[in-house]
């Protein structure tokens, strides 16, 4: 017999439920949480996306970039793990330089420069080398519409210091990555669109 407390009750209510029962569900649920000789539902998929951030080597490809505040920009971003590099030609010229828990940001049109940590930043879960998507770092949601691979990470210890989501078109053969969505701790939203992959 399992007793829940219900808050608005000073006593527990009973609540008569069969051992066979909820035993049968749990197992049920274990069922729905697996996939193909019992690996873990989505597991191949983050195998796969965890060996392209690995190996990937993009060079200076075309992207935009949307901020939070509707602004509009571009330019050209290089990625490898553990690195990335944003020169941005639009709205104005400005520079973005990312290595393991570190990035700097040179804005052109005002001389300013400003060191930024990247543990507390959803950009530093992109900067593991070698990048694991475990541990560290939980993959939080696996999205797969036709012909699209959609994976969100955010950092174990502390899921609300913001979220990435990578999204890749997906032919069951090759991953290209096509989108990076940031959201912050404050919920803002900026979104990276990679013109060629």
């Amino acid at each position: 017999m399992t007793i829940l407390f219900d808050g608005s009750a000073s006593r527990p209510m009973r609540y008569g439920v069969s051992r066979r029962i909820a035993l049968f569900g749990l197992l049920a649920l274990a069922a729905c949480a697996t996939g193909r000789e019992g690996a873990p539902a989505g597991q191949d998929d983050v195998h796969r996306v965890e060996a392209y951030l690995r190996a990937v080597k993009l060079q200076n490809v075309p992207f935009s970039q949307t901020w939070p505040n509707g602004t509009i920009g571009g330019g050209v971003l290089t990625y490898h793990a553990g690195y990335l590099h944003l020169i941005y030609t639009a709205p104005h010229p400005m520079d973005l330089e990312a290595s393991g828990s570190h990035a700097v940001f040179k804005d052109s049109q005002t001389g300013s420069e400003t060191r930024m940590g990247l543990a507390h930043n959803p950009l530093g879960l992109l900067m593991g080398n070698p990048l694991s998507l475990t541990g560290a770092v939980t993959v939080t949601d696996i999205q797969k519409p036709a012909g699209i691979l959609q994976v969100s990470l955010a950092r174990t210890e502390n899921p609300s210091q913001g979220l990435v989501t990578l999204i890749f078109r997906d032919d069951g053969a090759r991953l290209a990555l096509y989108e990076i969505r940031l959201v912050d701790e404050r919920r803002r939203t900026l979104f990276i669109r990679l013109e060629e992959a």
